[in-house]
């Protein structure tokens, strides 16, 4: 890097060569700390030689470095930098791993953290139109977003899943979605955006007459009869037991409002409050009517 008479230019290359290899030694001696010094001043010699994905990659070794001394938050911050970088550079599929790279390694510390990184991978790779890889990182995201009970967010998630598995055409992941939107807006107490849900799925080529439609039938008529039996059943069905972990939990943990006790229909619930003798008084009328013949 040093300059003189004969040599006006730092030779940002062969320095960044020199870091690298005496990261690698400072690893090997597990070293960590100075490993990441020279992670990050070979990342400042290849951007001082315009080297972007090269920076990039020296960056991101310097956040494994961090991750290897448990400091998660700034590990993170600096696999976020090469991110930017591997964009700026014009590798975006680069970028969205180490997105989800970053995410894998806060989950654990960082749940909410970890949703945004996710998100943000999915969208690099939607962007990409790479919708595969975009579903397994909305899918870790509204996972942990039902984990963490952020369920208004969740449902806008499983949304935007449902979406994207309809446009190609992967219909059965479709219903397998419904169910999960259907679970999570019952814990959110919103039966009306859960029957909603349902309807608006009855588009879906095949849902309507699928094992998965009619369950959810019988789950919300369970729900709206506050018949807790029935939707303890529905829930312990091996459609809703064999689900991803965190919604066969919101199944298993379902409790339909006012403590499961059935609707009672009105006419028993004005009899019960007259009394015995209404109640007989009730039923003479309704002979009485025919008790002049039918003409």
């Amino acid at each position: 890097l040093k300059t003189g008479f004969l040599k006006w230019k730092p030779d940002y290359d062969s320095a960044a060569t020199e870091y690298g290899k005496a990261a690698v030694a400072f690893k090997n001696a597990k070293q960590y700390d100075q490993a990441r010094e020279a992670c990050l001043r070979e990342a400042e010699a290849h951007e001082n030689n315009k080297a972007l994905f090269h920076a990039a990659k020296a960056y991101e070794q310097a956040g494994m470095m961090l991750k290897e001394m448990q400091r998660l938050p700034e590990a993170v911050q600096l696999i976020e930098k090469a991110s930017m970088m591997y964009l700026e550079n014009g590798t975006p599929d680069t970028a969205a791993i180490a997105l989800e790279r970053a995410g894998k390694l806060i989950e654990n510390v960082s749940p909410e953290k970890a949703v945004q990184l996710y998100q943000q991978a999915a969208s690099v790779f939607e962007n990409e139109e790479r919708l595969r890889q975009a579903l397994e990182m909305l899918g870790k995201a509204s996972r942990l977003l039902v984990r963490g009970r952020r369920l208004d967010e969740a449902a806008l998630s499983l949304q935007k899943e449902k979406s994207i598995y309809k446009e190609i055409e992967n219909y059965p992941t479709c219903y397998k979605k419904t169910i999960a939107q259907v679970l999570v807006h019952l814990h959110r107490n919103d039966y009306v955006a859960a029957e909603r849900c349902v309807r608006e799925s009855y588009s879906i080529p095949g849902f309507n007459g699928s094992e998965d439609c009619a369950a959810l039938e019988q789950l919300l008529e369970g729900y709206d009869q506050q018949d807790q039996d029935q939707v303890s059943e529905v829930c312990n069905s091996p459609l809703f037991k064999y689900m991803d972990n965190d919604y066969a939990k919101l199944g298993l943990t379902l409790v339909v409002p006012g403590g499961g006790i059935k609707k009672k229909s009105p006419n028993a619930a004005q009899d019960k409050a007259r009394g015995p003798a209404a109640v007989g008084s009730h039923a003479d009328e309704e002979e009485d009517e025919y008790s002049g013949g039918l003409c």
